[in-house]
């Protein structure tokens, strides 16, 4: 008999459009009506063609993108935050210890080591500098990073191997919800292979995650259910 996980992630009525202010006012409604939940442990995919508004979703999930109407509700410990009402500073202090976003670009700082960089959200939930680089290196082991590439700054990489920085960096810390913005996109089927390993690590250690993934292969591995957001549209909501 499974046990029910509890739920993680509700969004209630969630609504989106965009004012296109150069061009008379013009309104462009992406997403209305969006509801669903997340449980701990379970991965649910944001299904759809492209436009349909998966990337509007999971930016207001993440607090990138502020919502027109709805509720986007966190649960923290003891406590359930409405992402779509809050103030900015508590948005960046959930970043911090509650949801964390896994893409596949690199924002990539000067002279920072690629450890460093893939360290730093662990160390910043208070794991030891030393601790850190350990796990550090060990992810980028895993994900097939050359070891002599893990000193280096990640500035001086290939598109590839940023990436694979990025996985590792998004995964390392413990976040209660994680967001996965097509993570696999442009890896090869080994690494796309670590990647599945890792979100399925994540599902035993408790963790709520929504994804974009276009890779078939990985979203039929990964997804515990599927979500059509073609079904939020203006013209399905009308």
């Amino acid at each position: 008999m499974r046990t029910e996980m509890p739920v993680r992630l509700y969004l209630n009525n969630v609504g989106k459009s965009f004012t296109m202010h150069l061009q008379g006012g013009t309104v462009i409604p992406v997403v209305e009506k969006v509801e669903f939940s997340v449980n701990s442990g379970e991965c649910v995919v944001l299904g759809g063609p492209s436009g349909a508004g998966k990337s509007s979703i999971l930016k207001m999930i993440y607090g990138n993108y502020r919502c027109d109407e709805g509720q986007i509700l966190v649960t923290v410990g003891d406590e359930i935050v409405n992402i779509a009402g809050a103030e900015p500073r508590k948005v960046l202090r959930l970043r911090e210890d509650t949801i964390g976003y896994v893409s596949q670009f690199l924002r990539t700082i000067p002279r920072v080591s690629a450890e460093d960089v893939v360290a730093e959200p662990l160390i910043a939930q208070g794991t030891s500098e030393e601790e850190g680089v350990d796990k550090a290196r060990s992810l980028l082991s895993r994900l097939n990073v050359p070891e002599r590439l893990w000193t280096l700054p990640p500035a001086t990489f290939s598109g590839g191997e940023q990436q694979r920085v990025n996985i590792a960096r998004g995964f390392i810390a413990h976040y209660p919800i994680l967001l996965l913005d097509e993570p696999t996109a442009s890896l090869d089927a080994a690494n796309r292979a670590v990647v599945v390993r890792l979100v399925e690590e994540k599902k035993t250690q408790g963790v709520a995650m929504v994804g974009i993934l276009h890779d078939q292969d990985v979203r039929e591995q990964i997804a515990d259910r599927i979500i059509d957001v073609t079904g939020f549209s203006a013209e399905a909501a009308a």
